[in-house]
């Protein structure tokens, strides 16, 4: 067939003998690339008279869009809550390492600090797609300090906040700028928080809750005025108990709007949650259920003392502990480790899992038409064989 490139003079590539994760199954067919996109083959073949320059034999691997983890707080030897001469520069040494777990977008997340770190970090940072030099930055996801004192885990507690009469005011002026923010971490049942979850959804940020002890009447209050995600299910927040099931309650919850889905993250390193409660979680809602790593700078890096944030931690085999404690703070597994012990854990399926790692995420985040899916337009994704 003769090439004709009257659309794109680019390359175009033909990913063969692959299954490809389209529409919630494995499905064998080629897969088309030309700048970064998706093609539909019918429009190349008709419509451009176009054909492969290059051929790839993908010797039936899975072939998933990429992974998006929308909580990790650094990696080899980067710690994002860390003010540093090179912001930028960490950021993309992870960036750049993450691809090689299937991690092709994230969302860099600071932990409780004080005000000036994030004035320093903040600005440093700017939303940026992908591509082979890194996963792209979708924006900074804050993780307090506008949370629980008694549900504050790894976060120092003199730097915890509370919102004042007029909240997105303290908001500013502990965080500087809103520009590239992505996601932020709140206590719902904090005084005046109800008006900061309404502002920040108004302005496209995803509002999320954690470290918090509220109820559940709290946490659908939260919901009703635009709160869509769960920080880390299960950890830092009140236990299920079936009289007022708190937080985790809002997986099942009626009061939820129409319409409306109410995402939430879990760490699946085999540490953080108990397979019984992954199980749970999953059969009550898994259609809501989001991967994150929560990796901390010592993922990547051999056990002994490194810091998250304001905060000196310790690696013992794979957990990571506040040092001198035994308070988890954070995770050093890798992303497609947890897709792997989910699916283990879980028993689901193989879609499922890796769906729970670039669709929901997407979802989640309002990006679901160009990421975390291999759909004709859409951000070609990275190739992850997944036993």
């Amino acid at each position: 067939m003769p090439s004709n490139k009257s659309v794109s003079d680019a390359p175009i590539t033909q990913f063969v003998n692959c299954r490809i994760l389209r529409e919630h199954k494995l499905q064998r067919e080629d897969l088309w690339v030309r700048e970064g996109k998706i093609l539909d083959p019918e429009k190349l073949f008709f419509d451009e008279k176009g054909s492969a320059d290059q051929r790839v034999d993908c010797e039936g691997l899975i072939i998933a869009p990429g992974f998006i983890d929308v909580q990790i707080n650094g990696g080899y030897g980067i710690d994002f809550s860390q003010a540093t001469d090179d912001v930028r520069g960490g950021i993309a040494l992870v960036a750049k390492k993450i691809l090689e777990h299937g991690v092709t977008s994230f969302l860099p997340t600071l932990v409780t600090s004080p005000p000036d770190i994030y004035h320093k970090v903040l600005p440093e940072v700017k939303v940026h797609s992908g591509g082979m030099e890194g996963a792209g930055v979708l924006g900074f996801h804050l993780e307090g300090p506008f949370i629980s004192l008694e549900k504050k885990g790894a976060h120092p507690e003199q730097h915890l906040r509370s919102f004042l009469s007029d909240g997105m005011s303290d908001l500013i002026e502990t965080y500087g700028t809103l520009d590239n923010v992505a996601m932020v971490t709140l206590a719902p049942e904090l005084p005046n928080s109800q008006s900061v979850v309404r502002e920040l959804t108004q302005r496209g940020i995803t509002v999320s809750l954690g470290h918090s002890v509220a109820n559940l009447s709290q946490a659908e209050d939260a919901v009703r005025y635009g709160a869509s995600f769960i920080t880390h299910l299960f950890n830092a927040m009140l236990p299920f108990h079936h009289r007022d099931p708190g937080i985790v309650g809002l997986l099942t919850s009626d009061q939820v709007p129409q319409g409306r889905t109410v995402f939430y993250g879990m760490i699946a390193d085999g540490i953080h949650t108990n397979p019984a409660a992954l199980r749970i979680a999953h059969r009550a809602h898994p259609t809501g259920l989001v991967l994150v790593t929560d990796a901390i700078a010592a993922m990547g890096l051999p056990p002994g003392r490194h810091t998250l944030g304001q905060q000196v931690i310790e690696i013992q085999g794979l957990h990571a502990y506040v040092a001198g404690t035994k308070t988890l703070c954070g995770s050093i597994a890798t992303m497609d480790m947890c897709v792997r012990h989910f699916k283990q854990a879980s028993g689901c399926r193989v879609e499922e899992a890796l769906e729970a790692a670039s669709l929901h995420p997407a979802q989640l985040l309002g990006i679901s038409h160009a990421k975390g899916i291999l759909d004709y337009g859409g951000d070609a994704g990275e190739t992850q064989n997944i036993q």
